[in-house]
């Protein structure tokens, strides 16, 4: 049997050293190296989007692997993969090391520098293993097997653009066309989803944070089921609370919501800290919220540039939404475009506060109007995204198009396709904006 290995190396020349070391292996398929975590993620992912028996047998995982540290990378590959080996290569293997490799995931650790003896026996135990467990996959038992659910985070340029009315509205509309959603606020300091939901819940994602394995039942214990059906982790009531929550706890609260939830959005609020730095760093799609006013673009295009630096985040690969658009405005989308260097929604939301204030007062959100204009231009966002289920056609029997979303009559917009080459983006606005 010939076993597939996929090298995560950061650094050249030990990638060069893994690389002719496991092409001299018998029976060994090794891929080119990935550079770094969030590629190794991506790859995988992707691989598994096409089918179980296209991942890999083995992963090694080198110690100096980057942005993400070595063993919370190997626990979201365990996690996120659970048919895959994950092999640790370290410099420095002490029992306390190889304890916690143990406890992350790994099955097993290689010692540098590499021996070839050593690297095989690791090898090939790590592929029997994984070998074992997609027989018992294929049997039929049910077992998460995929890359797991989108999640989705949404920040803010800054404080005020409408961040978590954002993140509600399409974290309904997903739940509405009858995905399984979990809501997350991880605005550690002022998050306010509680508030806008009328929820009030002695637990929060604190609760989580100091679990090094967070089970069905204990993720299940810090979340609060609304009335809606959407599943809601609450940020802590005080803010000063926010320091329990590392970027190591937050990775793995975000990985433990992904293989449990179809969707995962998560508020992450207008300032950036370890937490929500590695949620944005995990997500499927970050969508960054602003409005169409010079302070707010500035913002936006700040934020952008630190998640740059920082390798949290290319701005090609960040989503800007702009709010409270006006279409007489002279900060258009094209113009927020060019200045973040980021890709735009094709939805822009009219501005319409008179539609949300009595049920922001209220904390009401979920009771908004099917026929607010800000409304459907969020749900129309959120089937952008892709995060809701495209309805199936009707059958003969006289039905007229348009789905029934379970809890709501509001329609989920669609992203437009087949745009002409020369055509500027279709600014999917709706009438009655002000």
């Amino acid at each position: 049997m010939t076993t597939r290995i996929l090298p995560a190396v950061g650094d050249v020349d030990a990638a060069r050293s893994v690389t002719t070391l496991l092409s001299q292996l018998p029976d060994a398929d090794p891929a080119a190296p990935v550079g770094d975590s969030t590629q190794l993620i991506d790859t995988l992912a992707r691989l598994a989007g096409e089918s179980l028996d296209e991942l890999p047998e083995v992963v090694l995982v080198h110690e100096r692997i980057g942005p993400v540290p070595a063993l919370e990378l190997i626990r979201e590959v365990s996690l996120r993969f659970p048919a895959i080996g994950v092999v640790l290569i370290s410099a420095d293997v002490t029992p306390g090391l190889f304890s916690s490799a143990m406890e992350s995931g790994a099955r097993g650790v290689v010692t540098l520098p590499l021996s070839y003896e050593e690297l095989v026996n690791r090898v090939q135990s790590a592929a029997q293993w994984s070998v074992g467990v997609r027989r018992h996959l294929s049997s039929g038992t049910e077992v998460f097997t995929g890359p797991g659910g989108t999640v989705i985070t949404v920040s803010g340029a800054k404080g005020g653009v409408g961040t978590t009315v954002t993140a509600v509205q399409i974290a309904l509309a997903a739940q509405a066309s009858g995905r399984n959603v979990a809501l997350v606020d991880m605005d550690l300091q002022a998050g306010d989803i509680g508030s806008y939901l009328d929820v009030q819940f002695r637990r929060s994602i604190v609760d989580l944070s100091t679990i090094t394995d967070i089970s069905p039942r204990v993720l299940s214990d810090a979340i609060f089921t609304h009335g809606t059906g959407l599943s809601l982790l609450l940020a802590p009531g005080e803010g000063e609370s926010a320091e329990e929550v590392s970027d190591r706890s937050a990775r793995q609260i975000v990985s433990a919501l992904r293989t449990r939830y179809e969707v995962v959005v998560i508020d992450c609020g207008s300032q950036l800290q370890g937490a929500n730095a590695a949620a944005i760093e995990m997500a499927d799609t970050a969508l960054l919220v602003t409005t169409p006013d010079v302070i707010a673009v500035r913002g936006a295009k700040r934020l952008v540039r630190m998640w740059e630096r920082l390798q949290i985040r290319k701005a090609e690969e960040t989503v800007t939404l702009v709010n409270r658009f006006i279409r007489n405005t002279e900060i258009q989308p094209p113009l927020v475009e060019k200045i973040t260097g980021t890709r735009m929604a094709e939805t822009a939301v009219p501005a319409n506060f008179k539609e949300l204030q009595s049920v922001l007062d209220a904390g009401r959100l979920h009771e908004l109007d099917s026929k607010s204009t800000v409304k459907q231009a969020l749900w129309a966002l959120a089937g952008e995204l892709g995060i809701v289920k495209v309805p199936e056609k009707p059958e003969k029997n006289g039905a007229k198009g348009g789905a029934r979303f379970k809890n709501d009559r509001g329609s989920i917009g669609r992203p437009r396709v087949g745009r002409r080459d020369g055509d500027s983006r279709n600014r999917a606005t709706t009438k009655g904006a002000s």
